[in-house]
């Protein structure tokens, strides 16, 4: 078992304005799923892409929008998003605080 505050994960920011923490992965012995916790600044965005693996989103805090093919759907705090596999998508902060939520995807081997 593992329990920690996911502060304590070193965080990557791998674009301006997106921050990511790999809180649950394969190091800690999960064997199937990675779990992450996405900040995204006010005015800043993921960019725009697509996986063969689908995501399980839960957003913690923040407004904002995810864009796809269908268009763009208003976000916040407490919304369930599924992206499916291949679907092409992206998160983009229109608030005025940061977008932070949990991201769940398969363990990418």
């Amino acid at each position: 078992m593992k329990i920690s505050n996911y502060l304590d994960t070193e965080p990557t920011e791998e674009i301006s304005g997106v921050i990511k923490r790999e809180v649950i992965t394969a190091d800690d012995g999960a064997p199937r799923f990675c779990m992450r916790v996405f900040e995204v600044a006010a005015g800043s965005s993921a960019p725009a892409h697509s996986h063969w693996w689908e995501h399980e989103v839960f957003v913690l805090s923040g407004q904002g929008m995810v864009v796809s093919e269908q268009g763009a759907t208003p976000i916040g705090e407490g919304s369930v998003i599924f992206i499916a596999p291949n679907e092409h998508h992206c998160f983009v902060n229109n608030g005025s605080e940061p977008l932070r939520f949990i991201c769940v995807i398969p363990l990418q081997r």
